[in-house]
């Protein structure tokens, strides 16, 4: 798939490019090579391939899922500025206008 000029002005103003003519020579071709290659890759044939989400066929090492540090819930809650049925209550940051449909 070749790309013309116009495209890569088109994709460098989307992506808020300043490219100058010779930059501009430069990414078309590099681009087309690049959407070339991912064709050529969409080509081969991997209906018999599985999946494979890693070269080894192991399984990675897991602790025990056991709780390590006391609970201090009560101790931090009694020192928070404001705390209501168990959360900390803080002040809203975002505001937003909704809109009516």
């Amino acid at each position: 798939m070749s790309l013309t000029t116009d495209a890569v002005k088109k994709i460098a103003h989307l992506a808020r490019l300043n490219l100058n003519e010779k930059e501009l020579v430069t990414f078309t071709s590099q681009l087309s090579n690049i959407l070339d290659f991912v064709e050529q890759m969409n080509k081969t044939d991997t209906k018999n391939v599985a999946p494979l989400a890693h070269p080894l066929d192991i399984n990675q090492r897991l602790r025990d899922d056991v709780v390590t540090e006391p609970d201090q819930r009560a101790a931090f809650q009694a020192i928070a500025p404001q705390v209501e049925a168990g959360l900390y209550l803080v002040p809203k940051v975002i505001e937003t206008d909704e809109v009516e449909a």
